[in-house]
């Protein structure tokens, strides 16, 4: 992941609520119509990076993607999994993100103060894991992802659009202290896992 993940749009995001109260509405960034505060948001797969769009840019790519490395819309639907920890995994860290890709492999990411270093899942371990999180069989590739935090008294497991992982990481790049992050970091990923149930 590069540094895009703390510029452009996924910037925005993170910084929104102060953002809107300073400047005007940002705009469309294919189109460059003025944008409402809630809007949809766009994944360009090759480049990893996640744009804003306005509702008529959005309806362009309902019906998923337009080619190879094309616009892909962001879904909106956030699950909250119930069941034991995913330790057939092999994560090494207690936060992390799984997301399919488009030719079926499946690569971990975890936040980092350097962004997200990544790996890919072994394929059996990820089909074990399905069989036991129904909803991981639905997951959309690239624009989905498997969100885990077994951490710092956290225990949360969810089904959530990839802008939020994008979020999570270029959180983690902005607030880690220290060797293990501090104590801010953690009080505002907890923040972040509560407003996801919300």
């Amino acid at each position: 992941m590069t540094d895009a993940v703390t510029s452009g749009a996924l910037g925005r995001v993170i910084n929104r609520p102060v953002a809107r109260r300073r400047r005007a509405a940002e705009p469309c960034e294919l189109c460059g119509a003025p944008l409402p505060g809630e809007h949809a948001h766009l994944l360009e797969e090759r480049k990893e990076q996640v744009f804003c769009a306005c509702r008529a840019c959005a309806l362009l790519f309902e019906q998923g993607e337009t080619g190879p490395g094309r616009f892909r819309l962001v879904p909106h639907r956030r699950v909250r999994l119930t069941g034991p920890p995913p330790s057939e995994l092999g994560v090494p860290v207690g936060l992390a993100f799984f997301v399919r890709r488009s030719d079926g492999t499946v690569t971990a990411h975890y936040p980092s103060p350097a962004g997200a270093t990544r790996w890919e899942v072994d394929s059996a371990a990820w089909e074990r894991l399905a069989v036991r999180y129904a909803e991981l069989g639905s997951m959309r590739p690239v624009v989905e992802a498997f969100l885990v935090a077994i951490v710092r008294g956290l225990d949360e497991r969810w089904l959530v659009p990839i802008d939020d992982c994008h979020r999570l990481v270029a959180l983690v790049r902005q607030e880690w202290t220290g060797m293990s992050g501090g104590q801010r970091l953690w009080d505002r990923i907890a923040a972040f896992f509560a407003e996801l149930g919300r």
